[in-house]
């Protein structure tokens, strides 16, 4: 018996089937974000979202609410769910902490680095790789933040991963405006292959400055997406 007074279910026996449609519907919004066919604060209406899946609204519901806990979908109250939009100022403050703490990140880790340590994340980083190259994004996402998860964790802080690691989801739906950007995958490529080198050597600056640097293109390009959203209407009548 357990806790509850219920009988433990035997081993062989079946399991209740997990719904995929929810999944489904939060991979496939997930991907329209990464690449740009849904806008930062585009509206999604749960009617539309029924009829575009074939889905019950239940389904769309609990599909929203997978993508409000990553961060990328945003529910206000009488308004509804829409995706994620961040301010001008809410980029930078956001992205000035990031530095900070991934600055500092970098510079506790001890070098150089342990070789099992090292190989590990160059795994970690053929997959990215191989990720950027079948344009699989959520693969790139995944393996992406592995990554760093795993390259920060050599701070051995884990109160300072846990900041990382917080400030890189908060900033999913920004990151996600970049994995369809071809230079941005090249450049993202470039900086974790330095970042693997300086692992092995003696330079803590450098591999902290890398860090810092690794995060600009896609601060950079949400800027100036805001930017020209923000030109646009100005210009409408």
């Amino acid at each position: 018996m357990t806790e509850t007074g219920l009988s433990n279910p035997r081993p062989d026996a079946p399991r209740p089937a997990v719904d995929p449609a929810p999944d489904k519907i939060a991979r496939v919004l997930e991907q329209d974000i990464m690449l740009g066919r849904l806008k930062p604060g585009e509206k999604l209406r749960e009617e539309d979202l029924a009829e575009r899946f074939s889905a019950s609204r239940h389904h769309v519901r609990e599909g929203l609410a997978r993508l409000e806990r990553m961060g990328v979908v945003i529910k206000e109250r009488n308004r509804g769910a829409s995706v994620r939009r961040f301010t001008a100022e809410e980029v930078r403050e956001i992205y000035e902490v990031r530095e900070i703490l991934q600055r500092q990140a970098a510079l506790r880790i001890e070098l150089p680095a342990e070789g099992g340590d090292i190989e590990r994340l160059k795994a970690i980083n053929g997959a990215y790789e191989a990720a950027v190259d079948a344009g699989d994004f959520r693969r790139i996402h995944e393996a992406n933040d592995l990554f760093h998860t795993e390259l920060f964790r050599l701070c051995r802080n884990d109160l300072l991963l846990q900041l990382v690691k917080s400030y890189m989801d908060l900033t999913y739906a920004i990151r996600g405006s970049a994995f369809g950007d071809r230079e941005n995958l090249e450049t993202s490529r470039r900086h974790h292959r330095i970042m693997l080198d300086l692992l092995s050597g003696t330079d803590g600056w450098a591999l902290a400055q890398i860090c810092v640097d690794h995060i600009q293109p896609t601060k950079a390009q949400y800027l100036a997406m805001l930017g020209k959203e923000g030109g646009r209407a100005f210009l409408e009548p």
